[in-house]
Protein backbone atom coordinates (compact mmCIF):
# COMPACT_ATOMS: atom_id res chain seq x y z
CA UNK A 1 0.00 0.00 0.00
CA UNK A 2 1.32 3.57 -0.59
CA UNK A 3 0.36 6.63 1.08
CA UNK A 4 1.20 9.93 -0.24
CA UNK A 5 0.82 12.47 2.37
CA UNK A 6 0.97 16.20 1.97
CA UNK A 7 1.05 18.75 4.67
CA UNK A 8 -0.57 22.29 4.37
CA UNK A 9 0.10 24.73 7.70
CA UNK A 10 1.22 23.88 10.82
CA UNK A 11 1.22 20.53 12.01
CA UNK A 12 1.28 20.16 15.16
CA UNK A 13 0.17 16.97 16.10
CA UNK A 14 0.40 15.12 19.91
CA UNK A 15 1.26 11.60 17.89
CA UNK A 16 2.86 10.63 14.25
CA UNK A 17 0.66 11.33 11.72
CA UNK A 18 1.95 9.07 9.09
CA UNK A 19 2.73 6.42 11.42
CA UNK A 20 -1.61 6.29 12.36
CA UNK A 21 -2.38 7.23 8.79
CA UNK A 22 -0.74 4.13 7.41
CA UNK A 23 -2.14 2.04 10.50
CA UNK A 24 -5.82 3.01 9.12
CA UNK A 25 -5.49 2.97 5.86
CA UNK A 26 -3.28 -0.98 6.34
CA UNK A 27 -6.54 -2.10 8.85
CA UNK A 28 -9.38 -0.63 6.46
CA UNK A 29 -7.87 -2.41 3.19
CA UNK A 30 -7.78 -5.79 5.19
CA UNK A 31 -10.33 -5.13 6.96
CA UNK A 32 -12.78 -4.82 3.48
CA UNK A 33 -10.75 -7.54 1.81
CA UNK A 34 -9.66 -5.35 -0.95
CA UNK A 35 -7.30 -7.90 -3.44
CA UNK A 36 -4.88 -5.10 -4.68
CA UNK A 37 -2.20 -3.23 -3.10
CA UNK A 38 -3.32 0.50 -3.18
CA UNK A 39 -2.56 3.96 -3.21
CA UNK A 40 -4.28 6.40 -0.89
CA UNK A 41 -3.33 10.21 -1.40
CA UNK A 42 -3.58 12.07 1.81
CA UNK A 43 -4.11 15.92 2.43
CA UNK A 44 -3.68 17.23 5.95
CA UNK A 45 -4.85 21.29 5.80
CA UNK A 46 -6.66 23.50 8.01
CA UNK A 47 -10.69 25.06 8.13
CA UNK A 48 -10.02 27.60 5.49
CA UNK A 49 -8.81 25.38 3.04
CA UNK A 50 -11.29 22.75 3.25
CA UNK A 51 -13.98 25.57 3.58
CA UNK A 52 -12.55 26.37 0.19
CA UNK A 53 -13.26 22.74 -1.14
CA UNK A 54 -16.37 21.85 0.61
CA UNK A 55 -17.98 24.71 -1.27
CA UNK A 56 -16.13 23.86 -4.71
CA UNK A 57 -17.07 20.34 -4.84
CA UNK A 58 -19.93 20.34 -2.65
CA UNK A 59 -21.77 23.89 -2.65
CA UNK A 60 -21.54 23.55 1.23
CA UNK A 61 -20.13 26.99 2.45
CA UNK A 62 -18.38 26.21 5.47
CA UNK A 63 -15.25 23.98 6.90
CA UNK A 64 -15.68 20.14 7.48
CA UNK A 65 -13.83 17.86 8.91
CA UNK A 66 -12.94 15.30 6.49
CA UNK A 67 -13.75 15.15 2.47
CA UNK A 68 -13.00 11.85 0.28
CA UNK A 69 -12.57 12.11 -3.38
CA UNK A 70 -13.17 8.14 -4.04
CA UNK A 71 -11.57 7.33 -7.77
CA UNK A 72 -13.21 4.34 -8.35
CA UNK A 73 -16.83 3.64 -9.51
CA UNK A 74 -18.17 -0.10 -7.60
CA UNK A 75 -21.74 -1.44 -8.33
CA UNK A 76 -21.52 -2.82 -4.79
CA UNK A 77 -19.91 -1.07 -2.18
CA UNK A 78 -16.59 -2.74 -1.05
CA UNK A 79 -16.62 -5.28 -4.10
CA UNK A 80 -13.65 -5.51 -6.45
CA UNK A 81 -15.11 -7.77 -8.77
CA UNK A 82 -14.67 -6.90 -11.88
CA UNK A 83 -11.81 -4.17 -11.33
CA UNK A 84 -9.59 -6.58 -13.27
CA UNK A 85 -10.56 -5.22 -16.82
CA UNK A 86 -10.87 -1.53 -15.97
CA UNK A 87 -7.30 -0.44 -16.46
CA UNK A 88 -8.10 3.16 -15.68
CA UNK A 89 -8.13 1.94 -12.13
CA UNK A 90 -4.67 1.18 -11.77
CA UNK A 91 -1.47 2.75 -11.59
CA UNK A 92 0.25 2.22 -15.20
CA UNK A 93 3.97 2.35 -13.21
CA UNK A 94 3.01 0.40 -9.69
CA UNK A 95 0.02 -1.94 -10.50
CA UNK A 96 -1.63 -0.77 -7.71
CA UNK A 97 -5.17 0.27 -7.28
CA UNK A 98 -6.12 3.99 -7.07
CA UNK A 99 -8.43 4.17 -4.09
CA UNK A 100 -8.61 8.24 -4.20
CA UNK A 101 -7.78 11.24 -2.28
CA UNK A 102 -8.60 12.22 1.52
CA UNK A 103 -8.61 15.52 2.82
CA UNK A 104 -8.51 16.14 6.85
CA UNK A 105 -8.74 19.38 8.49
CA UNK A 106 -6.29 19.14 11.40
CA UNK A 107 -8.32 22.14 13.05
CA UNK A 108 -11.54 20.22 13.00
CA UNK A 109 -9.17 16.72 14.18
CA UNK A 110 -8.39 18.98 17.36
CA UNK A 111 -11.74 20.72 18.35
CA UNK A 112 -14.17 17.47 17.63
CA UNK A 113 -11.35 15.41 19.71
CA UNK A 114 -12.16 17.82 22.56
CA UNK A 115 -15.98 17.97 21.63
CA UNK A 116 -16.31 14.09 21.93
CA UNK A 117 -13.81 13.65 24.89
CA UNK A 118 -11.44 11.61 22.93
CA UNK A 119 -7.85 12.08 22.27
CA UNK A 120 -6.63 13.73 18.86
CA UNK A 121 -5.36 10.72 17.53
CA UNK A 122 -9.01 8.68 18.00
CA UNK A 123 -10.37 11.22 15.92
CA UNK A 124 -7.63 11.33 13.33
CA UNK A 125 -7.96 7.68 13.28
CA UNK A 126 -11.56 7.49 13.01
CA UNK A 127 -11.85 10.31 10.48
CA UNK A 128 -9.41 8.39 7.95
CA UNK A 129 -10.96 5.20 8.64
CA UNK A 130 -14.75 6.75 7.92
CA UNK A 131 -13.27 8.08 4.74
CA UNK A 132 -11.39 4.69 3.21
CA UNK A 133 -15.06 3.37 3.38
CA UNK A 134 -15.92 6.49 1.30
CA UNK A 135 -12.77 5.27 -1.09
CA UNK A 136 -14.82 1.91 -1.00
CA UNK A 137 -17.97 3.25 -2.40
CA UNK A 138 -20.09 3.23 1.45
CA UNK A 139 -21.94 6.35 1.96
CA UNK A 140 -24.43 7.39 4.54
CA UNK A 141 -27.21 9.13 2.77
CA UNK A 142 -29.94 6.68 3.71
CA UNK A 143 -30.20 5.71 7.68
CA UNK A 144 -29.79 1.61 6.58
CA UNK A 145 -26.60 2.63 5.18
CA UNK A 146 -25.13 5.03 7.79
CA UNK A 147 -26.04 2.00 9.92
CA UNK A 148 -24.08 -0.12 7.96
CA UNK A 149 -20.88 2.45 7.61
CA UNK A 150 -20.94 3.27 11.31
CA UNK A 151 -20.45 -0.77 12.50
CA UNK A 152 -17.54 -1.03 9.76
CA UNK A 153 -15.66 2.13 11.43
CA UNK A 154 -16.15 0.73 14.71
CA UNK A 155 -14.62 -3.04 13.29
CA UNK A 156 -12.03 -1.08 11.83
CA UNK A 157 -11.37 0.89 14.73
CA UNK A 158 -11.54 -1.48 16.89
CA UNK A 159 -8.81 -3.93 14.44
CA UNK A 160 -6.40 -0.71 14.68
CA UNK A 161 -7.10 -0.64 18.64
CA UNK A 162 -7.71 3.12 18.92
CA UNK A 163 -10.62 3.58 21.08
CA UNK A 164 -12.42 6.57 22.91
Amino acid sequence: MSLYLETEGKTDLPFDAEETAVLVTDAALEYIGCPYEAEVNLLLTHDREIHELNLQYRNIDRPTDVLSFPMLDYEIPGDFSGFDDMPDYFDPETGELLLGDIVLSLDRVMAQAEEYGHSPRREYAFLIAHSMLHLFGFDHMEEEDRIVMEQKQREIMEKVQIMR
